[in-house]
């Protein structure tokens, strides 16, 4: 089995109405490095929680998905079901 690709949604602990959508290989590490920091988009508004992801062996259908829960439909989507 190759890769598995991940469409993660974190929600800010320090200010709940935060909420951040990414994509990655490695969740551990990523998820540590949003709490560390190290990503600077989201470093404002550590610590963060883990609440959704996905697993996709397909980068294409991951990426799209990604990409769908950044749209406005997509935003209303995860509202309903994954928060």
């Amino acid at each position: 089995m190759g890769s598995m690709f991940y469409v993660y949604l974190l929600q800010s602990q320090r200010v709940p109405d935060q909420h951040y959508v990414g994509l990655t290989t490695d969740l551990k590490q990523r998820f540590a490095d949003h709490n560390s920091g190290k990503a600077s988009h989201t470093s404002k508004f550590i610590p963060w929680c883990l609440t959704t992801y996905i697993a996709f062996s397909d980068q294409t259908k991951a990426v799209a998905f990604e990409r769908y829960l950044k749209s406005g439909s997509g935003r209303a989507f995860s509202l309903r079901h994954f928060r």
